[in-house]
């Protein structure tokens, strides 16, 4: 899907406002990422490509996994890569939440923190070691996955 409308979310002054918080210049490709991905998160960078190209027309997939990389370094988006699949980018930042990946289509949903505040979870780290996030990425099959192959099996 590609739109030249803004999209919901953080939008125009709120992503500037954003991106000057963290002493990142405002760019037009920065703008539009954001924009992006608090429209659709849990997206690649070929998503995003597809999502702002038309608003940054001539922007290339290096172009924008750049623009992506400065957003993570600046902790304004999260990339995380689920097993198998391409790095994944999303809005949520600062809060420890986890992912649930359907093996069968590949959606991802989050999870909120399992166990108490982040970290969320308690395991015995190497002596003088302080954990500060765990990532944990849960997979299984989602629900409208299920639903399609259980409608594809014979009736008895």
């Amino acid at each position: 899907m590609t739109t030249t409308a803004p999209l919901p979310g953080v939008q125009g002054p709120d992503a500037q406002a954003a991106l000057r918080a963290t002493g990142l210049k405002v760019t037009a490709g920065r703008v539009a990422v954001l924009e992006a991905l608090e429209h659709a998160p849990h997206v690649d960078a070929e998503a995003v490509l597809a999502l702002v190209r038309d608003r940054l027309p001539g922007t290339s997939v290096q172009s924008i996994h750049n623009v992506l990389g400065d957003l993570v370094d600046a902790g304004l988006v999260r990339r995380f890569t689920p097993a198998r699949q391409s790095a994944r980018y999303e809005r949520r930042v600062g809060d420890n939440h986890h992912h649930a990946v359907c093996s069968s289509c590949g959606r991802v949903d989050d999870v909120d923190c399992v166990v108490g505040e982040a970290p969320c979870l308690h395991a015995d780290a190497p002596s003088g070691f302080v954990v500060a996030v765990a990532e944990v990425t849960f997979v299984g099959i989602c629900a409208d996955c299920l639903a399609a192959a259980a409608a594809e099996e014979p009736a008895p």
